[in-house]
């Protein structure tokens, strides 16, 4: 499991990094807002809801910003419709892509992200041709140094409901069924362990190893698809080594 929540992890590190980046609220946002218009303002009752608003705090958004999503969403105040769809394909040397896109013009992003996969080594597949490798997950990161015990940390988490929890260079992994990520997080708090975050995400039952050339024409794939605005998440199967991610 280690290697298959690799690329889990790695997001969590860039975060710092895709903070600097002028679109990271722009996403948040529309994460919020088209979260809040398919199932209501009220984030207790809304978990996708919930968990927007929390990455939205993470990234240290401003309150009135978040509460202007959510009333865009729910009709209270005016705002543009976005349509969600996923777009499939590979990367170099076969790994496996997936871009969630929340756009209000679909033709528009569809081929601006097909050039990108062309640009940057890759193509573009048909729908289903990769989904079957990803699997919907709760992800929860737990600062390691802050909790040393790592027994404890475990039984909490099973005993929650929780699906399995690997230790990373510096954090604990958890894995989850998406309906049972509430539950471990709360299960947590109780305990008074603070979580460092929680994201709803695609995790590949199966990796593909790179190194070299191959390694950094992904990177590169799946920067630049990053950087697109209408691209919300990218997930990929890849397992790279970490000192080509860091630099």
């Amino acid at each position: 499991m280690s290697g298959h929540s690799k690329w889990a992890t790695i997001k969590h590190k860039k975060a710092a990094t895709d903070a600097k980046r002028g679109n990271l609220f722009t996403k948040l946002i529309r994460e919020i807002t088209v979260a809040a218009k398919n199932g209501g303002g009220d984030p207790v009752s809304n978990v996708r809801l919930r968990t927007a608003i929390d990455r939205a705090k993470q990234s240290s958004m401003p309150q009135d910003n978040i509460d202007r999503a959510v009333k865009k969403g729910t009709g209270e105040l005016e705002g543009v419709t976005y349509e969600e769809f996923t777009i499939e394909g590979y990367g170099a040397g076969g790994v496996a892509v997936m871009v969630e896109v929340m756009t209000d013009n679909k033709n528009r992003s569809t081929a601006e992200i097909r050039n990108i996969f062309s640009k940057k080594n890759g193509n573009v597949a048909g729908a289903g041709s990769v989904g079957w490798m990803f699997q919907k997950k709760g992800y929860i990161e737990i600062d390691k140094k802050a909790y040393p015990d790592e027994d404890k940390i475990m039984g909490i988490v099973l005993d929650a409901g929780g699906q399995d929890m690997q230790t990373e260079e510096d954090v604990y992994a958890v894995t989850t069924e998406t309906k049972d990520m509430e539950a471990v997080k709360k299960a947590l708090d109780a305990e008074k362990i603070k979580v460092k975050s929680a994201d709803i995400t695609m995790i590949p039952s199966t990796t593909v190893k790179l190194e070299g050339e191959k390694a950094k024409q992904v990177l590169g794939l799946v920067e630049a698809l990053e950087d697109h605005d209408d691209v919300q998440n990218v997930y990929a199967n890849f397992d790279i080594p970490d000192e080509l991610i860091e630099n």
